[in-house]
């Protein structure tokens, strides 16, 4: 087990290896220069720091065997989840769509740095970067209401595609409020799925659903 990066920096779960398996190198220094600039730069709480890998890298992790194919992450941010994930899925193309400038900068400074030939960053919001129906699969974290998660995302996805959005524990509350927009964007199959029950201390849970568009 790898020792904490600093003395506020949570230690490393032993499972963080087993789920990012030879990747594992890359997710610490990612983790490494999020805990040490996160704050600073605006991407994290202070508060976030010591609970980094439990509550955010590993969060994220645990759904990296829902994707596939061509992947945009709405929201990115500070690359959570769509670092971590093309970290640990360098089969798939992920493609981080985030509006704010700083926020780009260090998105593109994480792609160079940890070489990942897999993605690319797009600054703007979701529904301005022209990318309609483009992707097999869309996700977002910690983002927005599903409500209103659902207008930038869906128009995203292919017919048929499929969103996988990682979610809080008022999941299924939000479902039942945003009826009037899975009907409008035609998605079928929304259902909530808890991860990591059993290997993870805190589940993610992840709503997906289908978009008919």
């Amino acid at each position: 087990m790898t020792e904490p990066v600093s003395p506020q920096v949570e230690q490393e779960p032993a499972v963080a290896a087993d789920l990012f398996g030879d990747r594992i190198d890359l997710a610490r220094a990612f983790t490494a220069v999020l805990a040490e600039q996160g704050e600073e730069r605006g991407l994290i709480g202070p508060l976030e720091v010591p609970r980094l890998w439990t509550r955010h890298i590993l969060n994220s992790a645990i759904a990296a065997p829902l994707f596939h194919g061509r992947v945009a992450d709405v929201g990115s941010g500070a690359g959570l989840p769509g670092i971590v994930l093309a970290i640990a899925r360098p089969d798939v193309e992920w493609t981080l769509i985030e509006p704010m400038e700083r926020r780009v900068a260090w998105l593109d400074e994480q792609v160079a740095a940890l070489g990942l030939t897999n993605t690319t960053v797009l600054r703007g919001r979701a529904e301005e970067v022209g990318l309609s129906a483009t992707f097999d699969m869309v996700t977002a974290r910690a983002v927005s209401a599903l409500r209103t998660l659902i207008p930038w995302t869906a128009p995203l996805v292919r017919n048929g595609g499929e969103l996988a959005l990682l979610k809080g524990a008022n999941a299924e509350n939000e479902i039942t409020a945003a009826q009037k927009s899975i009907r409008t964007f035609l998605l079928t199959d929304v259902r909530v799925e808890t991860l990591g029950d059993g290997v993870l201390s805190e589940t993610t849970r992840v709503l997906r659903a289908t978009v008919r568009g």
